[in-house]
């Protein structure tokens, strides 16, 4: 892809100050792992001095992200941009993409393609450096040499590559005496500097988190990557934490993070990218992600308001799911005995009275495919302003499909096990996006439960539903298959 057609690219949050003046930007990046498409077109901006957390349930791709941008992988296609400089640079990024160079620098400016340097690169001439899930120290070593160890680069240089270093040359004396100085200064701002001639490895646990920080920060990186830095931590430790990392932004540093307390994300973070199976979900500032409807769900793991108990987030999931008006509710049948409730169940799990039947229903049902048509990638399934005879198929009966989600799918005529099973591709994708869940119908296999249950045959989720053992919040809704 050429500089001009992903400068084209629109940004999902315009007008925010992380696209006028991006440190770092991920632009289409995508990441395959044979057939495994670990991070699948993802764009997003990291705003110079902001702290900017990409979270997400386990499994979401964060960590690949974290690669790409270190180069310890190569992704399968987009461009990884990192900015010395303010603003956009946007010329030199494009003249520099196009060139087929990797970095391209002036007085007061430089821009860099992360995907086209080697790791120790991005390390050294980016400026970007990064922690990891598991510590990575030298445990032998003591905590001031692993510090130093950091500042090889310029020692290195200093010693003329071991000669100046053998003979203690006034320049590589000059050298270590800056470089101790840095060490120590970071010691002091990790509250390490009693440790400084421990070994490493000796260390707590948190302490040992706080020297990655120390060792990354040594670097002078533009760019600090870290990835889940309070995993293990306490609340005391996550709070030095917080107060660490806004120290690191006040010192012109950017931060980028991976994190699951979300306690420490929504306290310092200025921007919050979400990914969902290696799809963004969400992007945007603290209190607009932590109110995404969609963002609730990917954590929480539910389909639909019904899930939830708490009123706060189910004003918020209902923003999305009623988005398309959903025909009128059937009203709560009477309690019945046990007897009949269970005869009842197995007699009638198949098939059940439409709760819109009517011609009031009918239009309205009418109504929201037409709203609904044209609005959504692939092609709209076929469907019906009323269900067939015999009334409507439980489509909760399908692992995945919640009564609001059921709700929806009958709005834009779905009533049936054998549409369901019909479904092509190109209808996945349109119904996966009018549900605002993209990809879980792939990964539920609804196709697949659908097909078992138009030909009258049971699911391990099906048969969970008839015995009523699914969970107390959904039972009532599930058992049996007659309203």
């Amino acid at each position: 892809m050429t500089g001009a057609a992903l400068a084209a690219a629109p940004a999902m949050s315009d007008g925010a100050r992380w696209d006028a003046d991006p440190i770092l930007s991920v632009e289409h990046l995508t990441m395959r792992f044979g057939g495994l498409v670990a991070v699948d077109d993802l764009s997003f901006n990291v705003g110079r001095g902001d702290i900017t957390a990409l979270i997400g349930p386990n499994g979401a791709g964060k960590t690949t992200v974290f690669n790409c941008v270190t180069g310890f992988y190569k992704p399968t296609e987009g461009r990884i941009v990192m900015r010395h400089g303010a603003g956009l640079q946007q010329e030199t990024v494009n003249e520099l993409t196009d060139s087929g160079l990797r970095w391209r620098a002036s007085d007061d400016h430089a821009v860099f393609l992360l995907e086209r340097m080697p790791d120790f690169e991005i390390a050294h001439k980016a400026k970007v450096a990064r922690t990891f899930q598991n510590i990575r120290l030298f445990g032998g070593m003591t905590v001031l040499e692993n510090l130093l160890v950091a500042q090889h680069n310029e020692l290195m240089v200093a010693s003329g590559f071991t000669f100046g270093g053998i003979l203690g040359l006034p320049g590589y004396r000059q050298a270590q005496g800056e470089a101790i100085d840095r060490a120590v200064y970071w010691l002091e701002r990790t509250n390490l500097i009693d440790r400084a001639d421990d070994p490493a490895g000796d260390l707590p646990y948190g302490a040992q988190r706080r020297l990655e920080i120390a060792r990354a920060m040594c670097t002078g990186p533009h760019l600090l990557c870290l990835d889940e830095p309070a995993a293990g931590l306490n609340p005391r430790e996550s709070t030095e934490l917080n107060q660490l990392l806004q120290f690191i932004r006040e010192t012109g540093t950017s931060v980028l993070l991976i994190e699951h307390d979300m306690g420490v994300v929504m306290e310092i973070s200025d921007h919050i990218v979400v990914l969902d199976y290696g799809v963004k979900i969400s992007d945007g500032s603290a209190e607009f992600v932590r109110t995404d409807a969609r963002v609730i769900a990917a954590y929480l793991g539910v389909d639909d308001e019904a899930e939830i108990d708490v009123p706060e987030i189910k004003a918020d999931v209902k923003e999305v799911v009623e988005h398309a008006k959903p025909v009128k509710a059937r009203k709560p049948r009477k309690a019945a005995s046990k007897a009949t409730s269970a005869s009842s169940s197995r007699a009638g799990s198949t098939a059940r009275k439409s709760p819109s039947s009517g011609k009031k229903a009918s239009k309205a049902s009418t109504q929201t495919v037409a709203k609904e048509a044209g609005t959504h990638p692939g092609k709209q399934p076929a469907g019906s302003a009323k269900p067939g005879a015999g009334g409507a198929d439980n489509l909760t009966r399908i692992g995945g499909i919640g009564p609001a989600n059921e709700k929806k799918l009958n709005a834009v005529g779905i009533w049936h096990f054998s549409q369901i099973a019909s479904w092509k591709k190109a209808e996945v994708e349109w119904i996966g996006s009018y549900l605002s869940f993209p990809g879980r119908i792939e990964r539920e296999d609804w196709v697949k439960q659908a097909k078992a249950l138009a030909a009258g045959k049971e699911t391990a989720f099906s048969r969970r539903v008839d015995s009523g053992k699914v969970p107390s919040s959904r039972a009532s809704t599930r058992k049996g298959g007659k309203a």
